[in-house]
């Protein structure tokens, strides 16, 4: 069976979670431009390289959220949401490019000679960067986890990585300005994209498991106790469970042992029933395909297929 599609209304909400993570993302660069111009602060320059990066990320997210809700055709039989994986790798990738400048910058402004200017402005600036971009973040983040979109949820993250850039330049800013001391700018530049490579490469990370197939293990356990309890009750077993993620939904797929002395009639009702059991139990709705066979001739039936 298919997945239940995406409503029109979640669709509206994802897409409006998009939009403001673009237009936010603009209008933040412009500020944090400002504010560098106005400093000349390595902390900030390099909170400002993020923000171009965001910006390039979410026009990428944006494009592949719209692929994502195109239906399946004769290339594609089940969809296209698995665009979702190589924008969270996108992104990700960004993210990592944007951490490496920032040090490469903070270092070469340190060796350099550091010089600062209207440091106030900046703070304040900053301040307001942080205020919005977590705020935002958190939103998309909750958004994204709620319509199971892995595309909001990313692009979230990386929102959180921007209010945590622009926090850690607050905190390197507010320093300076209390102590005097100069290299605090470069020191929390390169603290902050630290942290930020973290979250591109854990981004990264998640897009290769998901092109790759990899098992999600919570999601194998409780595929197995929906099983369990549904074959004890029609007295029957079960083995070949196998699951992948499509980007909006689960495909799931089993083979199921009866009785010989089972209809055909009775089987698929029974089949039916534990496949909308697995269905009923995940959201959106997944795809379930069984395999009916019998429990008496079952080795023998896959003698020659040594995994079955």
């Amino acid at each position: 069976m298919q997945p239940t599609s995406v409503s029109s209304k979640d669709r509206a909400q994802l897409q409006l979670g998009m939009n403001l993570s673009l237009g936010f993302g603009i209008l933040l660069f412009a500020v944090k431009i400002t504010a560098y111009l106005l400093t000349h602060s390595s902390v900030i320059l390099s909170d400002a390289a993020e923000s171009v990066v965001h910006v390039a990320a979410v026009g990428f997210a944006a494009y592949s959220l719209r692929l994502s809700y195109k239906p399946a055709d004769a290339d594609h039989l089940f969809g296209h949401a698995k665009i979702s994986f190589f924008s969270s790798g996108f992104e990700g990738a960004m993210i990592v490019i944007a951490a490496l400048y920032i040090i490469y910058s903070a270092i070469s402004n340190w060796l350099g000679g550091l010089e600062l200017h209207n440091l106030d402005v900046g703070t304040a600036l900053t301040a307001l960067a942080v205020l919005i971009n977590g705020v935002l973040g958190v939103y998309l983040v909750r958004l994204g986890r709620r319509k199971k979109s892995i595309i909001l949820e990313a692009n979230g993250k990386h929102v959180l990585t921007d209010c945590w850039t622009s926090l850690g330049a607050l905190v390197g800013l507010a320093l300076t300005l209390i102590t005097g001391w100069l290299p605090w700018d470069p020191i929390f530049a390169i603290l902050i994209a630290l942290n930020i490579l973290y979250s591109g490469t854990d981004l990264i990370s998640r897009s290769f498991g998901g092109l790759m197939d990899k098992a999600d293990p919570e999601v194998h356990r409780k595929l197995v106790a929906i099983l369990d309890k549904e074959s004890k009750k029609y007295g029957i077993e079960y083995h070949g469970l196998r699951h992948r993620n499509l980007g909006n939904a689960y495909a799931i797929e089993l083979h199921l042992l009866f009785p010989e002395n089972t209809s055909v009639r009775d089987a698929h009702r029974q089949a039916t029933e534990i496949e909308l059991a697995i269905e009923e139990a995940f959201s959106p709705r997944p795809y379930v395909l069984t395999h009916l066979e019998a429990i008496e001739d079952h080795h023998e039936a896959h003698a020659h297929k040594p995994h079955a």
